[in-house]
């Protein structure tokens, strides 16, 4: 678990833009992931993204890192934005264009 926890650590460090899912952005596993990341691609946004369902251990232990409990989940710049309500609604206000252009372009 704890090489787990350092794992995830490091990918969220080592990507300005983030997203763990199910699936992945071509092949998303379920509609929240699905609608997440075409959110995130709507806005240009160039992201990482890990597949949970590919990923066990990544599973089971993000939601305790992020104190988060599903997926998916969005770190921009290091930060939990949070899972697919949160994406959207910033995404309709304005506020994940801009959120992507101040840090995720860094």
């Amino acid at each position: 678990m704890t090489n787990t926890i350092e794992l995830i650590k490091q990918q969220i460090k080592e990507n300005p833009i983030i997203l763990y899912m199910k699936g992945s952005p071509e092949r998303p596993q379920c509609g929240f992931s699905s609608r997440a990341a075409q959110a995130l691609q709507a806005c240009g946004a160039k992201f990482a993204s890990v597949d949970v369902l590919a990923n066990p251990d990544i599973r089971a232990t993000l939601p305790q890192v992020a104190n988060w409990p599903t997926f998916p989940q969005l770190f921009v710049d290091g930060e939990l934005v949070g899972g697919c309500d949160i994406i959207l609604e910033m995404y309709a206000s304005g506020e994940l264009q801009d959120l992507i252009k101040q840090k995720g372009e860094k």
